[in-house]
């Protein structure tokens, strides 16, 4: 009796083998470069309608300049989100942090850099310790990271109100406010963006150039899978809620300095804008799938609504109306896409969306 190789086997060998990818025409299929299109559009409407105070350098520095706590954040979420996991708390975290870090400096009291080193130490120590918690509970104790994140963001939250008794804390170093609050290099660039530009280039290095983003990425794609071939996923989880949790005390100091003060009822939003802006540009909720280029080009999309609505007159409402509309949309681009992959069927998303999804 001979032995036969499946028929199935040989055709999906063969068609691995002959399959040719074509960068450029993959570059376009993205997501994230389809969301850099509508941007883009959106910049070219705002500086058509208000050439003389949109399309400004200093309009443009003062948007970057806002997007740049959030851009912080926002890689951490990337990672998380990757994983299919979820983190609620980087808000509260942030506000935590900044208090517990405010608390120390001001008991320090001096406005050198030596105390400023030990508050931006400690913020990110107790974003650490809030990531730890949230990466062992979901990790080990095996809890939805919904329910985690949901506890530690009330409770992160409630414990910086106690602190401080529910009044913020203004007592924040001069060197950090005019250095990295409001510090320009070259000229006009802000030192706060730099700092985020920095956390962007090392968070996507890491997710596409190394082990550790490799590991992250298979963990979103299938976890059994991952345990399967020698990922330590318990530990991989723990060690990116921890990121996320380091990024947000970061984002703690970052905030402290920039507005001078803790803002404990400042960020009610934050992190809804962070998951909105990470899955607007192209990570996907289901996992296994996203970019931190493309969470830049989602963080700008709101960030350039609200400026040109402001500045165009138009009542800044209607800049969540936009936002929750392109963040539905991304969804249901994601999900059409991941439907298609699962069933090998490269039917249009036009003919997708007109035939309710069905083959044909």
């Amino acid at each position: 009796m001979s032995l036969k190789t499946p028929p199935t086997e040989t055709v999906a060998i063969g068609t691995l083998d002959n399959q040719r990818v074509n960068p450029i025409a993959a570059v376009l299929r993205t997501q994230a470069f389809q969301i850099l299109l509508v941007l883009l559009a959106i910049i070219i409407v705002f500086s058509i309608l208000a050439p003389e105070s949109f399309a400004q350098w200093t309009n443009f520095r003062l948007i970057i300049q806002n997007a740049s706590i959030l851009a912080v954040l926002a890689v951490g979420m990337t990672y998380v989100i990757i994983t299919a996991g979820i983190d609620l708390s980087v808000g509260s975290v942030l506000v935590f942090s900044g208090v517990v870090a405010a608390l120390v400096m001001r008991a320090m009291g001096g406005e050198g850099w030596g105390v400023a080193i030990v508050g931006i130490l400690v913020a990110v120590l107790s974003g650490v310790c809030w990531g730890l918690l949230n990466g062992f509970l979901i990790a080990k104790a095996k809890i939805p990271p919904l329910i985690v994140t949901l506890g530690s963001l009330g409770m992160a939250l409630g414990l910086a109100q106690i602190l401080t008794g529910g009044v913020d804390i203004r007592d924040v170093p001069t060197v950090l406010t005019v250095s990295i609050g409001y510090g320009n290099v070259f000229g006009s660039v802000p030192i706060i963006s730099v700092i985020a530009l920095v956390v962007v280039v090392i968070g996507a290095v890491v997710l596409h150039y190394t082990r550790f983003g490799l590991y992250t990425l298979a963990v979103g794609s299938s976890e059994i899978a991952a345990r399967r071939v020698g990922v330590k996923v318990d530990a991989q989880l723990i060690k990116i809620y921890t990121i996320s949790g380091a990024l947000a005390g970061l984002g703690g100091i970052l905030s402290l300095s920039q507005f001078s003060t803790t803002a404990i009822a400042g960020q009610s939003q934050t992190n809804l804008n962070v998951i909105a802006a990470v899955v607007i540009g192209g990570t996907s909720l289901f996992g296994g799938v996203g970019t931190i280029m493309g969470t830049v080009v989602g963080l700008f999309i709101p960030a350039v609504l609200q400026n040109g609505f402001v500045i165009t007159g138009v009542q800044p409402f209607w800049q969540q109306v936009a936002v929750g509309a392109v963040l539905i949309t991304a969804v249901y681009v994601d999900q059409v896409r991941r439907t298609a992959a699962t069933r090998g069927n490269s039917q249009s998303l036009w003919r997708k969306f007109v035939s309710g999804g069905r083959r044909g």
